[in-house]
């Protein structure tokens, strides 16, 4: 992850009081959102929050009802701004009957100054399918070419919509490795995902928006610290069910020989651990991660409002 000042980076795109509705349903209300040069921006939320909304918005693909939205300090329509972006959404209309070689051609030849096929091929990890038809390929090998697609024309500005869905550990991996390449030579990302490991991972900064407002937002430290709940990990003899039932515990679950529990405060729930299993080893306690504090942040915000 880039270690940059973000208050000394260009903002290449830029929402400012966004506002969008659809008839009655207000998907945006009236947000700002910053991608500076050299980031990645992970833009998280429920499903029905504002993400897809504020992508089309910086794409050009819908207008704001109120507010602004800029590619590089333009218009998001303006084919020069355009040529600057890179984007994998989730649908893709591509041709099946093409070659992925013959599609990396084609996109290759819309930009002034393309990179190498050996790159993009290597980068997305397209090796041996080439001269496979898009159509033929797995759902995973599909989105690796919508990556390679997405990031041939050189772009400063990439935009990333669930990019790892359907790709296995491995592939993720891959992709995980090539995205932070591309930031590292100064583009920025804007990535939303679900899966939460993946933000945690990568993102330079988060943007928490649920309802169409931003919640919460800052590094991935940041967001971890509006919560207070520690994750407990041991290796315990304990069953699962029996320690879920402990007071002050919020979760439990197994991950291998690995008991986890999730607890509002750590201390009560080690003393009862070790009092119960003497025999209890490699005991860690650490702040809760990403999930959990998403989880906190999103379910805050869906609680009624005090009177």
């Amino acid at each position: 992850m880039s270690s940059s000042n973000p208050a000394v980076l260009p903002v290449l795109g830029q929402l400012q009081a966004a506002q969008k509705s659809y008839g009655k349903v207000r998907a945006l209300a009236g947000i700002d959102l910053e991608v500076p040069a050299g980031q990645l921006l992970a833009l998280l939320g429920p499903n029905g929050a504002g993400k897809t909304t504020a992508i089309a918005l910086l794409l050009g693909l819908q207008r704001a009802d109120a507010g602004q939205a800029t590619l590089f300090g333009l218009d998001p329509q303006q084919l020069t701004a355009r040529r600057r972006v890179g984007v994998m959404l989730q649908s893709a209309g591509i041709q099946e009957a093409l070659k992925v070689r013959e599609l990396l051609a084609l996109t290759r030849s819309y930009y002034p100054d393309p990179r190498s096929m050996a790159d993009c091929i290597a980068l997305a990890g397209l090796d041996g399918l080439v001269e496979r038809r898009y159509g033929q390929l797995s759902g995973g090998q599909q989105r690796r070419v919508q990556f390679a697609l997405a990031i041939c024309g050189r772009p400063q500005l990439l935009f990333l919509d669930e990019p790892t869905t359907g790709l296995d550990i491995e592939a993720r991996q891959r992709l995980w490795k090539a995205i932070r390449e591309l930031v590292a030579q100064g583009s920025a990302v804007l990535l939303t995902t679900h899966y939460l490991e993946e933000a945690e991972a990568l993102a330079d900064r988060v943007v928490v928006i649920d309802g169409g407002r931003i919640i919460a937002q800052g590094s991935v430290q940041d967001i971890r610290a509006h919560v207070a709940q520690r994750r407990i990990r041991c290796v315990s003899s304990l069953l699962l069910e029996a320690v879920a039932r402990w007071p002050g515990v919020r979760h439990t679950k197994t991950d291998g020989e690995y008991l986890e529990v999730i607890a509002d405060i750590a201390e009560p729930i080690v003393y009862r651990l070790l009092a119960e299993d003497p025999g209890l080893r490699e005991l860690e306690v650490q702040r809760a991660g990403l999930a959990e504090a998403f989880v906190e942040l999103t379910r805050r915000n869906a609680l009624p409002e005090a009177a």
